[in-house]
């Protein structure tokens, strides 16, 4: 789809919404994509994604920087990380997702550089990272203000289309937009192997596409707002397992 198309399109199908029911259940976005992606998602073997989770396992044990250590001379298995919350209040107070902390541990505590938000090696490691939780519900903190400030930004209108993330992911939810079936908006897949991209991706590039789609400015990778819709995304799918790494379309 080009970025002309989407106005004509997203406007139309505001012009058919309903509201969400409050009530809805939870719903990965895996609900609504097609057989075949599902198949695929379910399949390690035709999983693309597993690609970037193997790279990011073998990173995990990789010694690297001055300090000649791995991740796992620190935390021992990839799998200890599954009962930590990300994102999660810094030292500072700030608020951090995974790709954050991981940068700032390499530093800091690694001397090694960091590796660049989306990068291929940096989208190994949370990848796997992520898949570790796979199946249960990733814990959360319930940090009122992180989750606010994020749930402010998921509903303020945007962009030369006045829209909000909410105007798609819950007063549109099922509706078809061209070939797609508006989701709900949830984050357990990600980083995710979209079709479209041909890789792996992080939510916060998705977040940079729908702010483009909408005609709306794009904040960087890693900024404090996308950071906010993060822990919302979070919060609000608290109760969805984990199936990083997704696949969608």
């Amino acid at each position: 789809m080009t970025r002309g198309t989407w106005p004509a399109l997203l406007l139309i199908a505001v012009g058919i919404s309903t509201a969400l029911a409050a009530d809805q259940a939870q719903r990965s976005g895996l609900d609504f994509t097609t057989p075949g992606i599902r198949q695929m998602q379910q399949d390690d073997f035709a999983n693309p994604g597993m690609l970037w989770v193997t790279q990011g396992q073998a990173l995990w044990n990789e010694a690297q920087g001055a300090a000649g250590k791995s991740c796992a001379a620190c935390h021992g298995a990839i799998g200890s990380m599954a009962g930590i919350s990300f994102p999660k209040r810094g030292k500072d107070g700030m608020a951090v997702n995974l790709e954050a902390q991981i940068e700032q541990c390499r530093v800091e505590r690694m001397q090694a550089p960091p590796l660049g938000f989306e990068s291929e090696r940096l989208l190994g490691l949370t990848a796997a990272i992520r898949h570790a939780m796979r199946g249960k519900p990733a814990p959360v903190a319930e940090d009122r203000a992180a989750i606010d400030a994020g749930a402010r930004y998921y509903a303020e209108k945007r962009g030369r289309l006045d829209l909000a993330c909410a105007d798609c992911h819950e007063r549109l939810v099922g509706k078809h937009l061209r070939d797609e079936v508006i989701s709900q908006g949830q984050a357990n897949g990600f980083p995710a192997y979209r079709l479209r991209w041909q890789g792996l991706g992080s939510l916060h590039r998705r977040f940079q596409v729908c702010n483009q789609a909408v005609g709306a400015e794009v904040s960087p990778l890693g900024s404090p707002e996308y950071i906010a819709v993060e822990w919302y995304l979070a919060w609000r799918g608290r109760n969805l397992p984990v199936e990083t790494p997704g696949v969608r379309q």
